[in-house]
């Protein structure tokens, strides 16, 4: 009895999810010729299979070299965590990798963002954030001076919320905005993103404490790393988002 190309699909989709539980991340998985001969079904139907793996970040291809284990994607809980903790929280080592700490003036949409007024200092930070040595997104952060003066004066905090919290301005809550796009050349490079996926989540934080908005920050998650989770409780009080200014958000 012939099996219908449903099946087929589903036979080759459940192997190689197995086999990538088996290997490890950067393993190869068979080409297309093989698992044809192995399962008695054609190119189409294989392709199929790996793409729906592709698709949920399990394999990734790279042209002209094949398809490959994925580093396991995380789960990003929408809560007011920092990423050391998300990554923690999760089995993995978080480290940073600095590429500009210093004081710049505020933008006028930054300065929109945290209320306060265009030119005045901010500390501003940059760095690449990776877990077990991958890089998985692009930070950047603001914090206006007069709230914590030496926010920087020690070296880099290896996190800024627990640096607020020692000045007094520990986070209460927070906004985020969520969008997905595709990555920059300057972000490519920073995350290693592979030739032909270069989709980026994008989030926009604005993090307030009692005395009002301490921090306005924005991140390039990789796409193929990261999911979102968000849970969902029953409807309370509605909080109206503040309105978005088009101008282009710069340091």
């Amino acid at each position: 009895m012939t099996q219908p190309s449903g099946f087929k699909h589903e036979t080759v989709r459940a192997y190689l999810a197995e086999l990538v539980g088996e290997l490890g991340v950067g393993d190869p998985i068979p080409s297309e010729r093989v698992l044809c001969e192995r399962f008695g079904v054609s190119r189409m139907t294989v392709r199929q299979a790996v793409d729906a793996l592709v698709a949920e970040g399990a394999l990734r291809r790279e042209q002209g070299r094949g398809t490959f284990v994925a580093p396991r994607r995380i789960d990003f809980e929408m809560r007011l965590t920092t990423f050391g903790e998300e990554m923690r929280s999760r089995g993995l080592e978080p480290d940073s990798r600095v590429l500009f700490a210093g004081r710049v003036p505020a933008t006028v949409p930054i300065a929109e963002a945290l209320q306060i007024a265009p030119g005045d200092l901010l500390h501003h930070l940059e760095r690449v954030r990776t877990a077990d040595g991958l890089p998985m997104s692009v930070e950047r952060l603001w914090v206006p001076v007069a709230l914590v003066p030496g926010l920087l004066d020690g070296g880099t905090p290896d996190s800024v919320y627990a640096a607020l919290r020692g000045a007094g301005c520990a986070p209460s809550w927070g906004e985020d905005t969520l969008t997905a796009s595709e990555a920059t050349e300057h972000e490519s490079r920073l995350l290693g993103l592979p030739v032909g996926n270069r989709v980026v989540m994008r989030a926009e934080r604005r993090t307030y404490a009692d005395i009002g908005p301490c921090m306005y920050s924005t991140a390039s998650y990789r796409g193929d790393r990261y999911s979102v989770w968000v849970p969902l409780r029953a409807p309370g009080e509605v909080l109206t988002p503040r309105q978005r200014n088009d101008e282009q958000v710069s340091a």
